[in-house]
């Protein structure tokens, strides 16, 4: 069977996209989308992609009406949360210890949820 090789792109409504955009370059290092096709596109490390539908009536993401969470892998949780906070950004850790890592959750300023995830390294147990 032939199989997808990955997320190609993430698209979603914004108030105003623009701004939105110029946050996650800022703050997560998300390059906006080039407007030409000679400039690459962001790009992303290779590892680990989690595709979950969730339960309609979920409190997982917070509000009732958000539809969608992102969830971005970051390899030093605890640098990017000071990175974040040193710019007026709240940050919330999960004091859950999990088996796949650690976690944090943010909102961009449109209030959408953003996982942070810090993958345990198999290599490095404990």
């Amino acid at each position: 069977m032939e199989r997808v090789t990955g997320i190609g792109g993430l698209f979603f409504r914004a108030k105003d996209p623009g701004s939105l955009a110029k946050w996650y370059a800022d703050h997560l290092g998300v390059d906006p989308v080039p407007s030409d096709y000679d400039t690459p596109p962001w790009q992303q490390a290779a590892g680990p992609t989690v595709f979950a539908p969730f339960p309609a009536d979920t409190d997982y993401f917070g509000e009732r009406e958000q539809g969608w969470m992102l969830n971005l892998r970051v390899r030093d949780l605890d640098a990017m949360a000071a990175q974040l906070r040193a710019a007026g950004i709240e940050v919330t850790f999960d004091t859950e210890s999990y088996p796949n890592g650690r976690f944090a959750r943010i909102h961009d300023p449109e209030g959408n949820p953003v996982e942070l995830w810090e993958p345990k390294d198999p290599s490095h147990p404990g």
